[in-house]
């Protein structure tokens, strides 16, 4: 008897803001900041490289997602295309790497909200961010419709946030500054490149939905190249205006500006209420996020539980069949114990590397399609995996050599779990 179903609900639109829901949060806000501080006027470069990688994954995952449209994204591609242990190390490392991230939304929400409120007190800070998940958590359990709505309202008020912080900083530049200098050094933009990269990894949550959106082989290129191309204008005009109105100076000197750069430097507007306005941009933008990862976990731990990689018990659904209610509730349990950590102050380097040994999985499993099933070229798919593999390794030395190690840990676990099954 085969697993049951979730009920496929999203068209075109839906997935495309889902997308959009996933990408625009601590990318736009934090990483543009973090890439400008390292690469200086460089990240004009860096947001275009990444944004070629991303074009890259994207059309291979498209094609992925078409053929083979069930929830779990390269976990399963992985699995049907390779073998099951680059299928299970591809969920492995994109539950590491998302469920650090979904703590880092709900802590950033947290100091965004109290610092709009004028709260200083940081004891309240995971306080604060339990309760944005658990909020979030509610919802994700009443299902992708509802979930749907949600995403729209937090979408359209970070693109608003965005546009006014680019209208009223194009006037701000100096457009001397604003090209790539000496001191803009190859490794430097290699390293803000791998950081960028994560920033427009959002459309992969199209793709591990795939189950529930309608006409998949059609609605599921078409929303991720439609998200993929709004990202890169998007982030272009961002990183301009961060390089031009001398971004990169100002963060550097000034306190809270890794958190917040955005903000820090919509101060120096003259304009009035743009920080403000930006800071609500954020907020609604790191629930975004934190929504969007909700589902894409428990979406993933749903494809690990059928495989039995996991227990059986996390691929259960609710009995309308429209949310794995105890893959949720896991990922709300797993996300709040790292929320309780409270410091993961290299989440956002640990996911580059995470996520891009998932695309070169992703890529490599687009390359066993074939030719008669291709929706896009096979050099796509080799372009895709060597970029992958060659910017995993432009992040901190301590960073990857983790990542292998964890890994390695992965394929024990697995080893240890499956073992039963076998006698």
């Amino acid at each position: 008897m085969s697993p049951p179903l979730l009920k496929r609900e999203l068209g075109v639109f839906g997935a495309t803001l889902m997308g959009l829901g996933s990408i625009l949060g601590t990318g736009v806000f934090v990483s543009i900041g973090i890439a400008a501080e390292i690469a200086g006027p460089g990240v004009i470069l860096a947001v275009g490289i990444a944004a070629l990688v991303a074009v890259c994954n994207g059309l291979n995952s498209a094609q992925l997602a078409a053929n083979h449209p069930v929830s779990g994204g390269t976990y399963e591609y992985g699995y049907k295309y390779l073998n099951p242990w680059l299928g299970f190390t591809a969920g492995w490392m994109f539950l590491l790497a998302k469920t650090a991230s979904a703590a880092t939304a709900a802590l950033g929400f947290a100091g965004y909200f109290l610092n709009a409120v004028g709260v200083a007190d940081r004891t309240y800070l995971i306080l604060t961010a339990l309760i944005a998940l658990a909020a979030l958590t509610l919802i994700v359990l009443t299902g992708i419709r509802r979930s749907n709505i949600a995403n729209t309202v937090t979408v359209s008020v970070t693109l608003l946030s965005l546009a006014v912080f680019i209208a009223t900083g194009l006037p701000e530049i100096r457009w001397e500054i604003a090209t790539v200098q000496n001191d803009s050094s190859i490794g430097s933009i290699l390293h803000a490149t791998a950081l960028m990269f994560v920033a427009y990894t959002g459309y992969g949550r199209i793709a591990t939905m795939s189950e529930e959106v309608r006409e998949p082989s059609k609605t599921i290129p078409k929303a991720i190249i439609f998200t993929l191309v709004l990202t890169m204008v998007l982030y272009m005009a961002v990183a301009i205006v961060v390089a031009g109105a001398g971004g990169a100076d100002k963060l550097s000197l000034q306190a809270g500006a890794a958190a917040a750069p955005l903000e820090v430097l919509a101060r120096s507007f003259p304009t009035p209420g743009v920080s403000q306005l930006l800071a609500v941009g954020a907020i609604t933008a790191m629930l975004g996020v934190l929504l969007n990862l909700i589902l894409g976990l428990s979406r993933v731990w749903l494809a690990m539980g059928r495989r039995l990689d996991v227990p059986r018990v996390l691929a259960r659904l609710n009995p309308s069949g429209t949310t794995p209610y105890v893959a949720v509730v896991f990922v709300e349990i797993t996300i709040a114990l790292l929320i309780l950590v409270g410091d993961v102050k290299t989440t956002w380097s640990f996911s580059a590397f995470s996520v891009l040994i998932y695309y070169a999985i992703t890529n490599l499993a687009a390359l066993q399609i074939p030719p008669a099933e291709r929706l896009y070229p096979q050099w796509l798919a080799w372009v895709g995996l060597a970029a992958c593999l060659f910017l995993a390794f432009w992040v901190e030395r301590e960073i990857w050599l983790t990542g292998l190690a964890l890994i390695a840990a992965g394929w024990v676990l697995r080893a240890i779990v499956r073992q039963p099954t076998r006698n």
